[in-house]
């Protein structure tokens, strides 16, 4: 893959980043490690935000929940979700709604190569190359381990 790869995290790639969750976090902070050296470019939806500070305020209060969004939004490029990926999402045949409106936000960004999601079997339908965090670091990171 290429360094300037523009890549879309699902939210659970980013909460285990942020609240690192064992034993998924080590695959998280080496793609967010490559964003900050400038090797990718990662996009997280608007929705993301909000549902992470949902979870982030209930492990560790609000303004620590903050702050953390804070620092992801310096690494991160926010994909909006308007009206269109709400619609889209409702009209498509994801079974889970969320996953849809991800999906819709990566399509709307455009030049996205990749989501990256745990839950890849969300994204069965999906036209977008979908790969676990592991999978995608194998392919970004050849020479690697």
């Amino acid at each position: 893959m290429a360094s300037r790869d523009k890549i879309l995290l699902d939210t659970d790639v980013v909460l285990d980043h942020l609240a690192d969750r064992q034993p998924f976090a080590e695959y998280a902070h080496r793609i967010f490690a490559l964003a900050e050296i400038g090797e990718l470019t990662v996009c997280v939806s608007s929705l993301s935000f909000s549902n992470l500070y949902y979870i982030l305020r209930k492990l560790k209060g609000h303004a620590d929940a903050l702050a953390l969004l804070g620092k992801l939004k310096l690494l991160v490029r926010v994909s909006a979700v308007t009206d269109a990926e709400i619609q889209s999402a409702l009209a498509s045949g994801f079974k889970d709604f969320e996953d849809a409106i991800q999906y819709f936000a990566a399509k709307a960004e455009g030049g996205i190569s990749t989501i990256v999601t745990r839950n890849k079997a969300d994204y069965s339908t999906s036209e977008i190359p979908v790969l676990s965090p592991e999978d995608f670091l194998e392919k970004f990171e050849p020479a690697a381990e």
